[in-house]
């Protein structure tokens, strides 16, 4: 293999990995998890900082350069600035990001940034406080998230990115106003189609939207031009109004999947590393690591095995693996 480049069986270059740091969160957003019955990984069985770092020292020089901390949700991770700026020191990482529910935000988004973070998304399902708090099914949610906005772009975190997951009959009625944002700031607003899971089958079925209707809408209002949008190399594809300091990004696992594209593999907060969020493919590193083995053998195998494309089916779990919520993988 080329000790500079990942590439799977199909010739895609990978370049990207999601780290999940837990599988627990402090929301209970109706479309990621249940409200209760999750089995949560054992404090044993989750990867130390240390271990982290070893993996990604492994992974840097086969052509690893980009590394996203996602959770369920990181911040609630005890001392996750520690693993950035260990992180940050791994040669051959370029650019260094985290995905986050925005709710603690607030008191973390300075340390972050000086640790090594450069960009952040933020997940937002509405502009309305009681329809946040009731998509969140935790109270107060809108006000700490905005407040986390607020502190993203007091540390300097750019590009800023908006994740907006759409549902039919709950959120779509706010993709206009969504949009606006982009015209009064330099936010990347991303609609993402609801992707089903054995718990949100109501959801990813009867009130699936798609990013395609969203479009449609948007361009009633005014132009809308394709642009390469901003850094980040993820799924999204991206549009911009006229003289608009920010975009809106579709991301469109359901209507039209971006797999040929696939730049990434994910590392479960277990030390499973998966080819797919989707699927049931997964190699175990945790405990070959622990045992003291090298590590590159079992990467080369998960890139042999990296699927050419996911086989989720809306409004049913066929294809997703067996995941009850997506905090399990990271998202």
């Amino acid at each position: 293999m080329n000790p500079e480049v990942m590439k799977d069986s199909f010739g895609r270059r990978v370049e990207y990995l999601r780290v999940s740091v837990t599988d627990k969160c402090n929301l209970r957003c109706t479309y990621c998890m249940p409200l209760e019955g999750m089995d949560w990984l054992r404090r044993d069985e989750l990867l130390s900082y240390e271990e982290i770092e070893s993996i990604l020292r492994v992974m840097a020089p086969m052509g690893l350069r980009k590394v996203r901390i996602t959770g369920g949700e990181p911040l609630v991770r005890r001392d996750l600035p520690e693993l950035v700026r260990r992180i940050a020191e791994v040669p051959g990482i370029e650019d260094l990001s985290l995905s986050t529910n925005g709710v603690l935000l607030e008191g973390f988004a300075e340390e972050l940034a000086e640790a090594g973070i450069q960009r952040v998304n933020i997940s937002l399902d509405s502009l309305q406080p009681e329809r946040v708090d009731r998509i969140a099914r935790r109270p107060d949610s809108f006000r700490k998230i905005m407040a986390g906005f607020a502190a993203a772009e007091a540390a300097g975190f750019t590009p800023i990115k908006v994740n907006v997951v759409l549902m039919a009959g709950v959120n779509d009625d706010e993709v206009e106003a969504f949009a606006a944002l982009t015209r009064e700031r330099p936010w990347h607003v991303r609609f993402i189609e609801v992707m089903p899971t054995s718990a949100n089958l109501e959801i990813s079925g009867g009130k699936f939207f798609s990013c395609r209707d969203a479009l449609r809408r948007l361009r009633a209002i005014d132009t809308l031009e394709p642009v390469e949008g901003p850094p980040g190399n993820g799924p999204a594809t991206y549009y911009r109004f006229p003289d608009a300091p920010g975009t809106v990004g579709v991301i469109t696992p359901m209507s039209h999947n971006y797999c040929e594209r696939c730049n990434r593999m994910r590392l479960t907060a277990d030390g499973q590393l998966r080819p797919c969020l989707f699927g049931s493919l997964q190699t175990n590193l945790r405990d070959p690591l622990r045992r003291g083995e090298d590590l590159r053998p079992h990467i080369e195998h998960t890139l042999r095995v990296k699927p050419e494309r996911h086989h989720l089916v809306q409004g049913s779990d066929v294809g997703s693996g067996g995941l009850v919520a997506l905090s399990q993988t990271g998202g």
